[in-house]
């Protein structure tokens, strides 16, 4: 079954956990409903790629009204391709919400909690999108896994972040988010050298000299397993943002001028 509903034209929710699990608030954008021209056409998410300031701030203000959860309640990572995780506090409240400056520097990782009800927010075009959630300890996260974070083991160090943070591996379910599919990402020896005999037997394929098909969300559900997350806890979209043009920007298909959609997880206030 599809984890991912689209709940309206600006966003899809992570409804198989959010029906779970009560407050949680998850889910990934689409490229519509927004103000954003020409190749951010329409609700372009990412300050960083070059679009009108104003209109993704307009975008982001869309999406904040219709969550009900206010810009200064979001933080966002930097994002470098890395493998660095944040253990989110009240001081990260609004950090890279409207300024990219502001960002937290370095990570592709972000851990929140119940008790301080900050969003947990990344960019995507592309990359890999992976949602945290223990049902039980109320902890939640979210990592950008593009190629580089990857092979880099970002799933596998978000695991061990989460159970420092109090989370408990057997309890932790996770979600792999719309992103590009093996039959729409063709690499090359670069990234191959990064994977053992193994992963390249499991995850590839050649397709010619040199050109290889990569299938970045089942090689990040073999770390999560051998990170000791059960594989029945973990949910995989069918969604692919190359293919579904209509829905999702693609950095590949876009050919590297387009716009992001935002991944968010995190928890409303319960009502009493």
């Amino acid at each position: 079954m599809e984890p991912f509903k689209l709940k309206s034209e600006t966003r899809l929710h992570l409804s198989s956990l959010e029906e779970e699990i009560p407050g949680l608030i998850a889910g990934f954008t689409t490229k519509n409903g927004g103000v954003s021209e020409g190749a951010y056409r329409q609700l372009n998410m990412g300050l960083h790629v070059f679009d009108d300031e104003k209109k993704v701030l307009e975008n982001r203000s869309i999406l904040s009204q219709e969550l009900n959860i206010s810009l200064n309640r979001w933080a966002c990572g930097e994002q470098v391709h890395g493998t660095e995780i944040h253990l989110l506090d009240i001081e990260d409240a609004g950090k890279g919400s409207i300024s990219f400056d502001s960002s937290i520097s370095g990570v592709d990782g972000l851990i929140t909690n119940e008790a301080d009800r900050i969003l947990a927010t990344a960019f995507f075009a592309d990359c890999v999108p992976l949602f945290f959630v223990d049902p039980t300890t109320r902890i939640a996260g979210i990592a950008h896994a593009g190629w580089k974070g990857t092979v880099g083991q970002i799933a596998g160090k978000m695991v061990q972040e989460l159970e420092q943070a109090g989370a408990s591996v057997k309890d932790l379910k996770v979600a792999v988010g719309p992103s590009i599919s093996k039959e729409s990402y063709v690499v090359d020896d670069t990234v191959l050298s990064h994977l053992s005999e193994d992963q390249k037997q499991k995850f590839t394929e050649e397709v010619s000299p040199n050109q290889y098909l990569i299938d970045l969300k089942e090689l990040n559900v073999d770390i999560l397993v051998q990170s000791g997350v059960f594989r029945h806890n973990i949910e995989i979209t069918k969604y692919c943002t190359f293919q579904a043009e209509t829905i999702f920007f693609s950095h590949r298909r876009d050919k590297g001028k387009t716009g992001r959609m935002l991944g968010f997880i995190g928890f409303e206030k319960q009502k009493k």
